[in-house]
């Protein structure tokens, strides 16, 4: 099949979850013989060594820029007011995207149309019908502000979260009769939205997000030291969950271990923490490249976060380089964990930091964690394997 792929961002380097997730649809559409046109935004930091790459992979690949900036966050804030249309969704409404989407389509047809994330699905709605189109909702988008309003203090910013989060529960259940299948990476995201009867419309499907074990292999951990964080504070809830660990967590842990070091790897900036207690004892890193050097120092990687949807990929890499994993629920949530298995699971500060006490005192349940995690990963969440599934969406 001909397959015309929309992607919010360009799906490398694999650095972000999103990106994961694309790129190995990406490759399985490829391996399993159809012809893909990429058609993806970029952004200002993004390296033309990458697009070369994916043109290497894929039979076409076009880009265009995605220009963000404060005064149209605030114009399109405005504008969402008034629109049934999200703010999340309206942002990043481009008219050089729908002109790439319809320029492509009008040289060559295509069989099948596919929207990576919810962010692309307006410009496949424009479109004439025609072709297959297949929506990946890589999770379901208002749990997000749904779950920051919970804790947010700030009664407009509660109110604005709430209104957002209404307003993309209706954008997106919507957006779904626009499409002839629906991609979810949970079950519990799927059911979301399932009719009243708890049965799923029939073309609605899980396909959990995968990785590459075989290249992303177990780091030697000679003396680990670290507690480590991986996650761009420019995602609310990264930076709330990385809030919570500092204020409500970390001083126990820091008590009880005064070698270790809390070390926040990823873009964006955390100034709140400069006050914290124990601060000389947090690294915050910035982006790295490569993670190799971190993770081999890494005594226990930790997912605090108290918002999100869909599946938290950071985890399947913790596991992938054989890391023990400590989380909340939620940080886990779509992930196939077993609690004192493959997981620590805790939602209180204070179980969270007996939790990772536990991990750095006791080298055997480290190991079992780890072990088991790895084991996890290769059985159910190996891309070449898992994204089989993908054959039959494409039937």
């Amino acid at each position: 099949m001909r397959v015309i792929f929309l992607s919010q961002l360009l799906p490398l380097p694999l650095d972000a979850g999103p990106k994961i997730r694309a790129y190995y649809v990406l490759r399985h559409l490829v391996a399993a013989g159809h012809e893909v046109t990429l058609l993806c935004f970029v952004r200002p930091g993004d390296r033309e060594s990458d697009v070369h790459e994916l043109g290497g992979l894929c039979h076409r690949v076009e880009t265009v820029p995605l220009e963000r900036s404060r005064f149209r966050d605030v114009r399109d804030g405005l504008r969402s007011l008034v629109s049934p249309v999200p703010f999340l969704v309206l942002r990043d409404q481009f008219p050089a995207m729908e002109t790439c989407l319809q320029r492509a389509m009008t040289r060559q047809s295509f069989d099948a149309l596919h929207v990576d994330q919810l962010w692309m699905a307006p410009y496949a709605a424009r479109c004439a019908r025609g072709p297959l189109r297949v929506l990946d909702q890589h999770n379901a988008v208002f749990k997000v502000p749904a779950r920051l309003a919970i804790s947010q203090r700030n009664p407009v910013v509660k109110a604005l979260l709430t209104r957002e989060a209404s307003k993309l529960e209706s954008y997106e259940r919507s957006t779904f009769e626009a499409f002839d299948r629906v991609v979810w990476v949970s079950d519990d995201d799927r059911e979301a939205f399932a009719p009243n009867d708890g049965t799923p419309a029939a073309r609605h499907q899980v396909i959990p997000i995968a990785v590459d074990p075989e290249h992303q292999r177990p780091v030697d951990r000679p003396r680990p030291f670290r507690i480590t964080f991986v996650g761009g504070a420019h995602w609310p809830p990264n930076a709330e969950g990385v809030r919570w660990f500092v204020e409500r967590v970390w001083p126990a842990v820091a008590d009880a271990d005064p070698e270790c070091v809390f070390t926040v790897i990823g873009k964006g900036t955390l100034g709140q923490l400069r006050h914290t207690e124990h601060r000389s004892r947090i690294d915050v890193t910035g982006y790295v490249p490569n993670l190799d050097c971190y993770f081999g120092e890494t005594a226990a990687f930790v997912v605090p976060l108290q918002a999100g949807a869909g599946m938290r990929v950071k985890i399947l890499d913790a596991w992938c380089r054989a890391l023990p994993v400590v989380s909340t629920t939620i940080g886990a949530e779509g992930i196939r964990t077993r609690d004192g298995d493959n997981v620590l699971l805790s939602d209180s500060p204070e179980a969270f930091a007996e939790n990772l006490t536990h991990v750095l005192q006791d080298p055997v349940l480290a190991r079992r964690l780890a072990e088991n995690g790895r084991a996890t990963v290769e059985a159910h969440y190996d891309w070449r394997r898992t994204y089989r599934a993908w054959d039959e969406v494409y039937q």
